[in-house]
């Protein structure tokens, strides 16, 4: 008994190594699990928000939900672009409507999950323009710009939606 216990347990660890083997880009692979839950959430955000609200202000002094939106969308599309060596933006009326946003963010999730999806650990440490802020790592301009950045407009835009009283997309899934 101790002997098939020892052989199945070696087994075990033996998969798991191999398992782990076959990823060998874990970095990237945390990445664009991270950009897959950052697009979904955002995309979501900006379908559940009716059209007529997407010109509410939680105070005078900030952006409206479809500028917050805008915003967004096009950060992450200058930065995915950079990655490429590209330099594509996207130009929004001054109060985009719920058609614009939503039409943008396919344009901007067909272009990072290009991006994300073709990523390996070692592109993370290439040098690449990235306009103003001059050199700087992929990691450095996908994680701080499209995923850290998509994050904070997601938790900010959240009190837009419940201030009309709408849940969020992420505590959705808590509430069910």
């Amino acid at each position: 008994m101790k002997r098939i216990l020892t052989v199945l347990a070696a087994m075990m660890f033996l998969g798991t190594c191999a398992a782990n083997a076959q990823d060998g880009n874990p970095i990237s692979t945390q990445l664009k699990g991270s950009w897959m839950n950052a697009r979904d959430l955002l995309t979501k955000m900006a379908e559940k928000m009716p059209e007529e609200n997407y010109r509410f202000k939680p105070t005078s002094e900030l952006e409206d939900f479809g500028q917050r939106m805008a915003h967004v969308i096009t950060f992450s599309m200058r930065a995915c672009s950079q990655v490429k060596g590209e330099q594509k933006n996207l130009n929004f009326s001054a109060t985009p409507t719920k058609a614009e946003v939503t039409a943008a963010m396919k344009q901007v999730d067909e272009e990072c999950d290009s991006v994300f999806n073709s990523l390996t650990d070692a592109d993370l440490q290439k040098m690449v323009n990235a306009g103003r802020g001059g050199q700087r790592s992929e990691f450095a301009l996908l994680e701080g710009l499209v995923l850290e950045h998509s994050q904070e407009v997601y938790g900010y835009s959240a009190v837009y939606l419940r201030l009309k009283g709408i849940v969020p997309p992420s505590s959705e899934r808590n509430e069910r």
